[in-house]
């Protein structure tokens, strides 16, 4: 008897790793496939350059944190800064609606980006804020449903225009995007590597009707 039992347990244990290798090769393949359906859906509604942008009322700012952890700037915050200031001095737009996190009070992503913009010479009676855009979801829905947005520019760099875009596209929004200077691949690996599966995360958010945090 106890050697019918020695003779199970590695048995089990092989279909356990078999199990488990097939699951994981499975979540492999859809994050690959959900990655793959973005970027094919949203690459005609992306430009690089200024003067090639179709001119629209409004831009969607999508916030980020202007420092790092270790106190340096966020390369991310001032590209996509300088992007909405470069189509609002082009007459691409003619407001800039910055949406982002502000859910403590010492964490405002959209006041410092304002602060960033009327730096560079824009208007503040042309910068609105969101300050409910918790994720790329809430940011986008809210444009719509709060400020009355039917399309815009949406200005981030390209991996997150794409998700941006995708989420517009389902909801009804004509939304476009100008891509903001990329940051090198060695800064941005774990930037990357979260956006794979914020990808993934979007087709279980449209899957379940996932809603902003606040619509009002």
């Amino acid at each position: 008897m106890r050697k019918i039992k020695l003779y199970l347990k590695p048995l089990k244990s092989k279909r356990f790793w078999k199990v488990t290798s097939l699951l994981l090769l499975w979540l492999f393949l859809v994050i690959i496939a959900c990655n793959v359906q973005v970027v094919q859906e949203t690459k005609k509604l992306l430009y690089n350059e200024i003067a090639e942008v179709p001119a629209r009322k409004l831009g969607l700012l999508l916030g980020t944190n202007p420092y790092l952890k270790n106190g340096t700037p966020n390369k991310y915050f001032l590209y996509r800064v300088e992007a909405a200031v470069q189509l609002y001095q082009a007459g691409k737009i003619a407001y800039i609606l910055v949406s982002g996190d502000n859910h403590r009070e010492d964490y405002n992503e959209p006041e410092e980006m304002k602060k960033a913009l009327m730096r560079k010479g824009i208007p503040e009676d042309r910068i609105l804020l969101d300050y409910a855009g918790f994720r790329t979801l809430d940011s986008v829905v809210r444009a719509k449903e709060v400020f009355g947005a039917e399309d815009f520019v949406a200005i981030s760099q390209r991996f997150h225009n794409e998700r941006a875009l995708f989420l517009a596209k389902h909801y009804g929004i004509e939304g476009i995007g100008f891509n903001a200077q990329d940051v090198t691949a060695y800064y941005g690996i774990k930037t990357r590597l979260r956006e794979c599966l914020a990808r993934t995360k979007l087709f279980v958010d449209l899957w379940f009707k996932v809603q902003p945090k606040f619509r009002k």
